[in-house]
């Protein structure tokens, strides 16, 4: 029985390499579809979660799993790729401190893959990565393994960009769109049959490259976007104007606009790193991406520009930054989340401390942290935190806040969400 026969009649084992916020959810896609799957991660916390039916993350309930039962099991023994007969690759791709793309988690990743990798085999990377990777990087270490396997032939090689928005209920892994790009038409031929046996919607494209670019554009538009808000912001505040009224009144125009608007930073996973990723890969190519470089300036400014707005508030009111309480609102890096990753809160409260402020937080979603050696706990009385502090700094715009009683009980807010306006 070949490959694609197998997935049609469910026969075929899913693996996937990575169970955070994109591997989870994908491996709970598969199990509804009738496959049995097998997560693979280093984290032996999230093995034994996920083996206990028991969720750690905000899209995947503990129910869903406890109903799906066997259908998923996780291991953080990667011989297990011995037995499955495709394997999605959802591992992280940060920057290094240098700004250059760290394909290290992938490269790890493929040549555990090709270790086991044996004829039949479809592996699909979904971790976001510059143009080029696949067949660059991710080809060479599975057809240099000795086995003397061919692409396209004997296994079979796709990129299909993870398109996860974390909190999200309207658009589901299962609901979203979804790009995928082949090494070779056969490549193409059994990463549909996979995903298409899962998902909604497969959007296929003539290469893995461009597969990899449509991941990136979808996130350097929105960096590009938010970065001109942001600056929009900046030019409001020189120019005596309302940034916020003009941004919700640019928005009644029914063609032609899309709303954008200026906030503390911007985090997660994607937004802040992939252009970064794209313009490193052009670099190479003699090419300077103007565009991502400026976004990404203004963008990474903008904690140092919450920072100085609390600093202002204080002095309108006769108080220091140094030695004033400041109360953050939300740490996550987006609303009704615990996600932390690149979170712009993080920076604002390592430069309020820098500066000499008492820093406290609250998130309901996020207990406690520790953070580049910033250690700390949510504190546990939200009102007595409100009317203690001197200035409340809203970061982060969660649902769940009372807002009318967050400008009643404080005695000063810099609300970098426009929140209470709201």
């Amino acid at each position: 029985m070949n490959l694609i026969e197998k997935i049609e009649n469910r026969d075929a084992i899913v693996g996937i390499i990575g169970l955070g916020y994109v591997g989870l959810p994908l491996a709970v896609a598969f199990a509804e579809a009738g496959f049995h799957v097998i997560g693979i991660d280093l984290d032996e916390r999230k093995v034994q979660a996920i083996n206990h039916h028991d969720s750690y993350i905000e899209d995947v309930s503990s129910e869903t799993l406890q109903r799906l039962g066997a259908s998923i099991s996780a291991t953080t023994d990667f011989s297990a790729l011995e037995s499955c007969d495709t394997v999605s690759i959802c591992v992280p791709t940060p920057l290094r401190k240098t700004g250059d793309p760290d394909v290290s988690y992938i490269i790890s990743a493929i040549d555990q893959v090709a270790r086991y990798l044996h004829p039949g085999m479809l592996i699909v990377l979904e971790s976001t990565t510059y143009p080029g990777t696949t067949t660059e990087v991710v080809l060479p270490r599975l057809t240099g393994n000795g086995k003397g396997l061919q692409v396209g032939q004997d296994f079979f090689l796709c990129f299909s960009p993870e398109r996860v928005d974390p909190g999200r209920e309207d658009w589901t892994t299962r609901t979203t769109p979804k790009v995928i790009g082949g090494t070779t038409p056969a490549c193409l031929a059994a990463g549909r049959a996979l995903y298409g046996a899962a998902l909604q919607t497969l959007v296929p494209v003539s290469s893995t490259e461009a597969a990899e670019m449509v991941k990136l554009l979808e996130n350097t538009f929105r960096a590009v976007n938010i970065g001109m808000a942001n600056e929009v912001l900046l030019m409001c505040e020189k120019l005596g104007l309302d940034v916020w009224e003009v941004i919700e009144s640019a928005a009644t125009k029914p063609f032609g606009f899309m709303k954008f608007t200026p906030g503390p930073g911007i985090g997660g996973h994607c937004i802040p790193i992939d252009p970064l990723y794209l313009s490193w890969k052009l670099k190479s190519l003699k090419f300077t991406a103007r565009f991502i470089e400026l976004a990404d300036e203004i963008n990474s400014a903008m904690p140092e520009y919450w920072v100085r707005q609390t600093q202002d508030a204080l002095n309108g009111v006769e108080k220091p930054l140094k030695g004033s309480a400041i109360l953050v609102l939300g740490v996550a890096y987006k609303k009704d989340i615990g996600d932390l990753r690149e979170s712009p809160a993080l920076d604002i409260i390592h430069l309020l401390q820098e500066k000499g402020a008492r820093v406290a937080y609250h998130d309901p979603y996020v207990p406690a942290f520790d953070h580049d050696g910033l250690t700390m706990t949510c504190v546990p009385d939200l009102d007595a935190a409100l009317q203690a502090a001197d200035c409340v700094l809203v970061v982060t715009d969660h649902a769940i806040y009372d807002w009318e009683a967050v400008a009643r009980q404080a005695q000063l807010v810099v609300d970098t969400r426009n929140v209470l306006r709201r």
